[in-house]
């Protein structure tokens, strides 16, 4: 199938890029990787009446490290990321998810900020930007404003981008020495979109837990942070019976949907199983670096 007629625009600025957005009345949409939009306008489950292509503008594809974050401009592209060793280095769950995301082919032309905007809840990176409080920062012609990424995800395929905004930068803290991290996913093939994913980080203080997030991507409307979960791990010395009564908790915590690929029953196993591994990763990880920084 064909995509319906529209508008094409090739802005030169941020600012004619918005100009157009405001105008556009709410029937405008970005294009900047395309891989999620254009399918989706080819199969008429998108119809904008006017697409506003950014790939041509200065200054969005980057990535550095700015007051404690990694920041990433709205045109920096999943293959940068994967490969960055800046990214391997201050936020190391980002670099371990993008060895589950998608095909090169994808990644090669998709960028971090249009996934997220996309927002399907089944994708991984919604999931590691919730795990690791991530903050959206989010633009229109007057003003700039920063939203944290619990949030920025309201529901399928929904943020809280209004239809006369931009995402033009995601700021993701970097990992405090000594945090570990897991991430382990369960999907039909190798860079399909997750049945479940978990993100998760975890740091020890005296052998005890000191901090845990645990983010899950596949099992509702948008990917979802276990705080509870979390709190009733926190001060507790993470052995491994410790962390698989922890993915008990976690799989009893949630009442995921059903559909063709897997029945709600299969991935609330699939929870407990992959929250338990990740926090396992993650403690591993931290007593590494702890034993490391000791020696």
């Amino acid at each position: 199938m064909k995509p319906p007629d529209f508008e094409y625009h090739r802005p030169s600025s941020v600012e004619e890029a918005l100009t157009i957005l405001r105008n556009g009345g709410g029937e405008a949409k970005i294009l900047a990787g395309g891989q999620s939009l254009v399918p989706m306008m080819n199969f008429r489950m998108a119809s904008p009446k006017t697409l506003v292509d950014i790939n041509h503008l200065q200054g969005l594809a980057y990535h550095n490290v700015a007051d404690g974050h990694l920041c990433i401009g709205a045109l920096e592209r999943h293959a940068v990321l994967r490969d960055s060793s800046i990214v391997k280095k201050v936020c190391p769950l980002v670099a371990g998810a993008y060895e589950y995301v998608a095909h090169p082919a994808i990644r090669n032309r998709g960028t971090l900020c249009g996934n997220l905007c996309h927002a399907d809840p089944a994708s991984e990176m919604p999931s590691v930007v919730t795990a690791l409080n991530a903050t959206m920062v989010i633009r229109n012609l007057k003003t700039s404003r920063s939203v944290p990424a619990a949030k920025f995800f309201l529901g399928l395929y929904e943020t809280d981008v209004k239809s006369d905004e931009m995402l033009v930068e995601v700021r993701i803290p970097i990992a405090d020495v000594g945090q570990g991290w897991g991430f382990h996913e369960v999907s039909v093939r190798q860079g399909d979109f997750a049945i479940v994913a978990v993100a998760a980080t975890l740091s020890l203080r005296n052998d005890l837990v000191s901090h845990v997030a645990i983010a899950v991507a596949g099992i509702g409307s948008t990917a979802l942070r276990l705080t509870k979960v979390e709190e009733q791990l926190v001060g507790k010395i993470a052995t491994d019976a410790t962390l698989t009564e922890t993915g008990l908790c976690a799989m009893q915590s949630v009442e995921p949907q059903s559909d063709p690929n897997a029945t709600s029953r299969y991935r609330k196993d699939l929870v407990g199983v992959l929250v338990t591994r990740a926090l396992k990763d993650a403690r591993s990880r931290a007593t590494a670096v702890t034993a490391g920084s000791n020696g």
